[in-house]
């Protein structure tokens, strides 16, 4: 299906601040009742956006993979380029890591969260928690999160931050 005949019916997204691809991309497809292959199929990216949803970059988006999935989702392909690791910068692609207080500010998944060379959280001064403080169950990816909530356990990440430690 050709994006231009179903991108009157979808519902626009706004990206919040700092937010990670993944996350964004799983904000829009729930929104829109699409699966990662239905997006992918939409903006003509096939199986890139599964990938890009586990923060599998390797390679990187190009600009011209930015533009088709702007064109479907509505933002920039600047903005979308935002949501990346700078060039040359590492990333985790697991565990996921979470500042539970970050969230409860901003409710999204902070790209800058996966930098191989991030520590903690710089604006709170605090440890970035990589499974649920409650049960131990490893964070899925962003994509996924949907009710700010651990998967296993149902722990509201607000309740998490209370665990987070300052360094």
């Amino acid at each position: 299906m050709e994006a231009e005949n179903i991108k009157p019916w979808l519902f626009r997204v706004q990206p919040y601040e700092g937010e990670s691809l993944s996350h964004f991309l799983g904000r829009f497809r729930r929104a829109n009742d699409l699966t990662p292959t239905g997006l992918g199929k939409a903006t003509g990216l096939g199986g890139a956006i599964a990938r890009w949803e586990k923060f599998r970059l390797n390679p990187p988006p190009s600009q011209q993979h930015l533009e088709a999935l702007a064109k479907v989702v509505g933002v920039d392909a600047e903005k979308l380029e935002q949501m990346l690791p700078p060039p040359g910068m590492g990333m985790k692609m697991e565990p996921i890591r979470l500042c539970a207080v970050c969230y409860i500010e901003s409710p999204c998944h902070k790209i800058d969260w996966q930098f191989k060379v991030t520590q903690g959280c710089d604006r709170h001064k605090l440890s970035l928690l990589s499974e649920c403080p409650n049960c131990g169950a490893r964070f899925k990816v962003p994509a996924l999160w949907m009710d700010a909530w651990c998967q296993r356990c149902f722990t509201p990440f607000v309740d998490m931050a209370k665990c987070q430690k300052h360094y």
